[in-house]
């Protein structure tokens, strides 16, 4: 099937910022392609959302495995012949702990999923918008408050959310002749099942535990959608949101 509607993935889409950002781009017309690794809450979203089910497509994608990514873009340019706009949301954390007592595996799992599967999306979706006609698209990168500056015992996550930055702006210049544009959106304390534990206090690096103020991920989703929307002569670089009087200005 064919599309004239602008057509979006959203990696990591089955909670969290991910799935509220696919839920305001159907709201906002487009059709969206759900991909994250479990199907069943990708599929409970497709069966509750009030649009046009042609509208939504799930794939289930584990984004550290190349095969699996190859799979969701050939369906998505397959089920709506072009893409507008990637979301690479997908990522995960480490327990908190030690940077001497991490394993090899656990800094591994962070670097294949933050970084290594944001590439690859961002790869497959070069491949499509250099091709189309219209040509060109938007990436817009997850990245955090932790691409600019660390959480005490955080090293996988932060070394991949600035690479991840370093790879937003490779991505910028590189897709100039293309007319592709990249974004990253930094967030900092949306209310997530990821975000719990700060309501209970988390580690500072004064060594105090404090806890922190959290924001409802619609604000998250409204700024999403405006980079989205935006024509591919303009682009956002960089946008931090944030809630207010979380410790990052001033962090440490």
């Amino acid at each position: 099937m064919k599309t004239d509607r602008k057509v979006a993935i959203v990696t990591g889409a089955g909670s969290g910022i991910g799935k509220r950002v696919a839920l305001a781009l159907l709201s906002e017309g487009y059709s969206v392609v759900l991909a994250g690794r479990r199907s069943e809450p990708l599929a409970a979203i497709a069966d509750d959302v009030e649009v046009d089910s042609s509208r939504v497509l799930v794939v289930s994608t584990d984004v550290r495995d190349s095969g699996a990514i190859e799979n969701l873009f050939d369906q998505s340019k397959q089920e709506f012949g072009r893409l507008d706009v990637l979301f690479n949301n997908a990522g995960v954390f480490t327990p908190p702990g030690l940077l001497e007592d991490l394993t090899v595996e656990q800094w591994q799992a962070v670097v294949d999923t933050n970084l290594t599967g944001t590439f690859l999306c961002t790869q497959a979706a070069f491949v499509i918008m250099k091709s189309q006609q219209p040509r060109g698209g938007r990436i817009i990168n997850n990245g955090s408050v932790s691409a600019h500056v660390p959480r005490p015992n955080s090293a996988p996550y932060t070394a991949t959310k600035h690479a991840v930055a370093g790879l937003t702006k490779s991505t910028s210049l590189d897709g100039r002749k293309y007319d592709i544009a990249c974004s990253q959106i930094d967030i900092g304390n949306a209310e997530t099942e990821m975000t719990q534990r700060m309501k209970q206090g988390i580690l500072q690096a004064n060594g105090d535990t404090l806890v922190e103020p959290v924001m409802d991920l619609d604000h998250v989703a409204h700024a999403v959608v405006y980079i989205a929307n935006l024509p591919l002569d303009v682009n956002v670089q960089f946008m931090t949101v944030m809630a207010t009087k979380m410790p990052y200005i001033g962090r440490g």
